[in-house]
């Protein structure tokens, strides 16, 4: 019994290297059993999405799995495969990362940070909203996880003004190894100077908090819990916002731009999404879920309040509440006067977005239409603003200055160097991105995609409207275990052609399968966020799987509004349209009832 144990154990400890050599073989009777071609195809993205799934390999090195199976099994030719890791796509995403790295570098996303929290107020159900708005703002532009590194800091020293030193005690060097840990888990990066803040925070005047504390009313007990539940609901709803707010914008989360990538793949005379579009569209449904999410944890946490703290406020409540406004008016204090950086990094982060925002809205002729058509993409934009980043100088320039010969001379410093972007840029998820379109290309010119809707007719009479809740239902419940990168590349094939079987608009089932792999509230390790937040040692997997399951069902059922009403007319959903005939042409069997042009109402 022992010596089993003892196997089992070891098999554990093995078991990435079991699976990476094991589930190769279990694949291999989909070449034999299927159509060469389709099958071949099928066995490499099983592969990956095993290995995606259980992280037998880091994420970025599956994602290049492509480049060696597609060339040695005859799918794709090499040339094809690798020209998919650099599409313009890429480079719309990678100067949203550029951006984000100077916003860092110079505490413009701090800045903006408290002054939001000093205008909310620091009653505890305003404090949540102003830290759910600031998180999910920082995270349209921010990846998710920085979002959420620099805001727990800022949450855990509010608390403490309110509570005094009373959270369980947590050695502060462990929490910040454990959200390190957590980050380069994903391969993001940390923000140092969030983790200074809870430090700076930490020792300062112990006995001046004590005093700070709330007192406790007639029944302690009661106070503690409610206490308690202020704490989870402060950490809890800064990962939430952190995952609602990435779908607002295209840059904002990877599975966005994946979802952009395969339509240019799958669809090329597709057009209309953009980065001005998707803004239309997710922009008020993230408003929407931030609202409700905050009502509900507001209820869960902060609403559970007892009837005589209710009746009265003590002098010491008054006094946390002023401690706690005292610590961000403070904070906001030490980054001192605007600097020149700040401003001019400011300026470029509105241009980026006006620039993406006004390219080709659609609904109006955008700036891109004094150009050739078709010269002009959001990546042509994105990098042209962050590439002045590299040479804008930080300090303000002065005519003075050549005109003094004994002034110092020193070369000036730019506001974001190569240096710096090299260090902060998690260039992984280029990879990962590339990767996706690369298994996308794959399926389409291997005859997966017909051969994947040949297998779907049995949904043919499902209607549209509840095809799309099923779908979001399956994939945002099944991110919570697997990284939404990875289950948005696996099922948008799926989804592009179901919609085909279904006689839809192809972005009517593809948009809300994106954003609803973002929608992963249950469990610590749904994402990054979640498990950050939890590492902070405060919270319980009940507490995040009670909170977490009501989060999932309303993004759902938000998500199926948004797509049947105001997303009609932005993707112009109600039509059947003219590029799909381009993919029909390329796949090797199309479905037979595609001869037939009857338009399935949504």
């Amino acid at each position: 019994m022992a010596a089993l144990a003892a196997l089992a154990h070891k098999a554990w400890s093995a078991r990435r290297l079991l699976v990476l050599l094991l589930m190769p073989l279990a694949l291999l009777p989909l070449v034999f059993v299927l159509p060469p071609k389709e099958g071949r195809c099928l066995f490499v993205v099983l592969l990956m999405a095993v290995y995606w799934c259980t992280e037998a390999l880091p994420l970025a090195v599956t994602a290049l799995l492509p480049i060696i199976l597609f060339p040695f099994l005859g799918i794709l030719p090499s040339n094809k495969v690798c020209s998919q890791y650099f599409l313009d796509t890429n480079f719309l995403f990678l100067s949203g990362l550029i951006m984000a790295s100077a916003i860092e570098e110079w505490n413009l996303h701090r800045r903006i940070a408290l002054k939001v929290l000093m205008f909310v107020g620091v009653q505890p159900a305003r404090l949540i909203l102003g830290m759910m708005v600031t998180t999910s703002f920082l995270s349209m532009w921010l990846s998710n996880t920085a979002s959420t590194a620099m805001m727990l800091p800022i949450a855990s020293a509010i608390l403490k003004s309110l509570f005094g030193q009373k959270e369980p005690p947590k050695d502060l060097s462990q929490e910040h190894e454990e959200n390190a840990a957590a980050v380069r888990r994903n391969g993001l990066h940390m923000v140092p100077m969030e983790m200074q803040f809870l430090a700076s925070t930490e020792g300062r005047g112990h006995a001046e908090e004590a005093e700070a504390q709330l007192d406790l009313p007639a029944d302690p007990v009661e106070e503690e819990e409610y206490r308690k539940n202020v704490w989870k609901g402060f950490l809890i709803s800064i990962p939430y916002s952190a995952s609602i707010g990435g779908t607002a914008t295209l840059t904002g989360t990877a599975p966005n731009l994946i979802l952009l990538g395969q339509l240019k793949s799958f669809f090329p005379q597709c057009d209309v999404v953009n980065f001005g579009s998707w803004f239309i569209f997710a922009f008020p449904l993230m408003v929407l879920f931030l609202l409700v999410g905050w009502l509900w944890i507001t209820f869960l946490y902060v609403g559970i309040r007892l009837r005589g703290w209710r009746k009265k406020k003590s002098e010491l409540q008054t006094h946390a509440e002023d401690k706690a406004r005292a610590v961000i008016q403070e904070e906001f204090q030490n980054l001192g006067p605007t600097k020149f950086a700040e401003q001019a990094v400011f300026i470029l982060f509105c241009a980026f977005a006006v620039l993406l925002f006004s390219r080709d809205p659609k609904f109006i002729p955008g700036w891109a239409s004094f150009f050739t058509p078709g010269f002009i993409s959001d990546a042509v934009t994105g990098v042209t603003i962050v590439i002045i980043l590299f040479f804008f100088p930080s300090q303000r320039p002065s005519l003075k200055w050549w005109f003094d010969f004994k002034a110092p001379i020193t070369e000036t410093e730019p506001l974001l160097s190569w240096k710096k972007a090299q260090e902060t840029v998690p260039w992984n998820i280029i990879l990962l991105l590339g990767g996706g379109f690369a298994m996308a290309k794959g399926c389409e010119e291997s005859g997966l995609s017909a051969w994947i809707g040949g297998q779907l007719h049995p949904l043919e009479h499902v209607p549209p409207t509840l095809a799309v809740l099923l779908i979001t239902v399956v994939i945002s419940f099944f991110t919570e275990f697997a990284s939404n990168t990875a289950t948005i590349i696996i099922f948008l094939p799926i989804l592009a052609e179901l919609a085909i079987r279904l006689r839809v608009h192809p972005l009517y089932l593809m948009i809300p399968g994106t954003v609803g792999c973002s929608y992963a509230f249950m469990l610590p390790v749904s994402t990054p966020p979640n498990s950050i937040a939890f590492a902070s040692g405060h919270l319980l997997v009940k507490d995040m799987v009670r909170t977490g399951l009501l989060m999932n069902l309303m993004g759902v059922l938000l998500l199926s509004l948004a797509i049947n009403t105001w997303a009609q007319s932005i993707f112009q959903l109600g039509t059947f349209p003219d590029w799909v005939h381009t993919h029909e042409a390329n796949i090797t069997a199309p479905p037979p009832t595609l001869a037939n042009d009857t338009v399935r109402t949504l």
